[in-house]
C-alpha cells in the first residue's frame, strides 16, 4: 500500500500538467482558501481605510493652515497611501501557501489542483481590489478630493489615464506581489532555509551585476529611454508577465515540494 501510494505520489509530481480540469477540487481550494475570510477581504481593506482616515486628517490639518486646494491636492499627488494594502498582500501569499498547502493535500487534492485554485483566488482578489481602487479613484476626483481637497485614490499615477487603466495597473500589481510572496514560499517548502538564502542572495547578485552593468558601460541613460518609450502601459504590463511568471515558477517548484 505504502509503494502504491509513494508510486502515486511521484508520478504526479512528474506528470505535467494536463488540459483537463478539475473545477470541483479548485472550487474546494478557493473555500479552503477562505475559511478566514478577513485575511484576503478584511485585513487589506481594513489597512486602506486606515490609510485613508489618515490622510483625511492630514488634509484637515493642512486646510486648517490655510493652503489652497490646488496646493494640497498637488502636494497629495506624492503620497504613496493608496500602496498601503501592497506589502501586506505579500504576507498574504505566503501564508497562503505555508498554512493551506499540507492541508490541502491531506484531504486528497493534487498539486495541480491546488495551485489552480490559489490562482484562482488570487485573480479574484486581485481583480477586486482593482474594480475597487479604480472606481475610488473617479469618486475621488468627482468629489474634489472628498470636499476637502484630500488625495488618497487619485495620487502617483493614479487619476491620469482613466479607468480602465487604473484597474490594469492594480490588478497587476496585486497579483504581482501575491504571486511572490507564495512562489518564495514553495522555495521555501522545497528546499527549506538553504533554497531560501540562495534565492536571496542570487537576487541580490542579480541586482547588483545589473547595477554595475549599467554603470560601467553608461547606460542609464538609455534604460531611462527605453522605460520613458514604454510608458506606464508597457511597465505594468511588464509587471503583470512577472505575475505570471512567478505563478508558473511557483508551481514547478511546488509540483516536487514535500508538504510538512
Amino acid at each position: 500500500m505504502t509503494t502504491v501510494t509513494t508510486t502515486a505520489a511521484t508520478a504526479e509530481r512528474e506528470t505535467p500538467m494536463s488540459s483537463r480540469v478539475r473545477t470541483g477540487e479548485i472550487w474546494r481550494i478557493v473555500r479552503l482558501l477562505t475559511v478566514n475570510p478577513s485575511i484576503f477581504f478584511g485585513i487589506p481593506w481594513l489597512i486602506l481605510g486606515a490609510a485613508w482616515a489618515v490622510t483625511m486628517i492630514i488634509a484637515l490639518i493642512i486646510q486648517g493652515a490655510g493652503a489652497s486646494t490646488a496646493d494640497m491636492q498637488e502636494g497629495f499627488r506624492y503620497s504613496w497611501a493608496v500602496l498601503s494594502p501592497q506589502w501586506y498582500l505579500v504576507a498574504v501569499g505566503v501564508q497562503a501557501v505555508a498554512f493551506t498547502f499540507s492541508f490541502a493535500l491531506g484531504f486528497g487534492s493534487t498539486r495541480r489542483d491546488y495551485w489552480l485554485g490559489l490562482s484562482a483566488m488570487f485573480v479574484f482578489v486581485a481583480a477586486e481590489m482593482a474594480v475597487a481602487i479604480a472606481t475610488l479613484v473617479q469618486l475621488e476626483k468627482a468629489t474634489n478630493g472628498w470636499g476637502i481637497g484630500a488625495g488618497m485614490f487619485d495620487t502617483l499615477w493614479y487619476g491620469q489615464s482613466g479607468w480602465a487603466f487604473d484597474f490594469f495597473s492594480t490588478f497587476a500589481l496585486q497579483l504581482f506581489v501575491l504571486f511572490v510572496g507564495a512562489g518564495a514560499t514553495t522555495v521555501y517548502m522545497r528546499w527549506r532555509v538553504r533554497g531560501m538564502m540562495i534565492l536571496f542572495f542570487s537576487f541580490v547578485a542579480l541586482v547588483l551585476a545589473l547595477i554595475a552593468a549599467f554603470t560601467f558601460t553608461n547606460s542609464w541613460p538609455a534604460v531611462m529611454s527605453w522605460f520613458a518609450a514604454i510608458g506606464l502601459l508597457g511597465v505594468f504590463t511588464l509587471t503583470l508577465v512577472a505575475a505570471l511568471v512567478s505563478a508558473v515558477a511557483g508551481f514547478l517548484v511546488i509540483r516536487r515540494a514535500t508538504p510538512r
